[in-house]
């Protein structure tokens, strides 16, 4: 499986910014994609998922309500619609792949995730 990200860029705060991530080989039914992010100095923590066969999503307390994972079947591509942006959303930001199915206790785990993509940046000035 490979990922490729897309969308990242520079933004004033309260801007908007519209992630994209194509998956392509090998895929299933029920796997999950979900968005973590990396600022510098600090761990990768997550941002959102969602199951692909149900639509279910997941947000990190930080981003709910301005952040919106979405998916696309035809295309196998998940999105990430980033509202209301504020400077501490800085990070580069990365797609992850799971290829079946988990609790969701777990879906912020990145270890439970077993492809990544290359990360895309995002800075939100102040």
């Amino acid at each position: 499986v490979q990922l490729q990200a897309s969308g990242g860029g520079l933004v004033q705060a309260g801007g908007s910014l519209r992630l994209s991530c194509a998956a392509s080989g090998r895929t299933f039914n029920n796997y999950v994609m979900g968005w973590f992010r990396q600022a510098p100095g600090k761990e990768r923590e997550f941002v959102a998922a969602i199951r692909w066969r149900a639509g279910y999503t997941y947000y990190a307390d930080s981003v709910k309500n301005r952040f919106t994972a979405s998916r696309d079947n035809a295309k196998t591509a998940v999105y990430l619609q980033m509202n209301s942006l504020k400077p501490e959303d800085t990070a580069v930001y990365y797609c992850a792949f799971r290829p079946n199915m988990i609790v969701a206790s777990s879906i912020p785990d990145p270890d439970v995730y077993n492809y990544w993509g290359r990360g895309t940046q995002v800075t939100v000035s102040s």
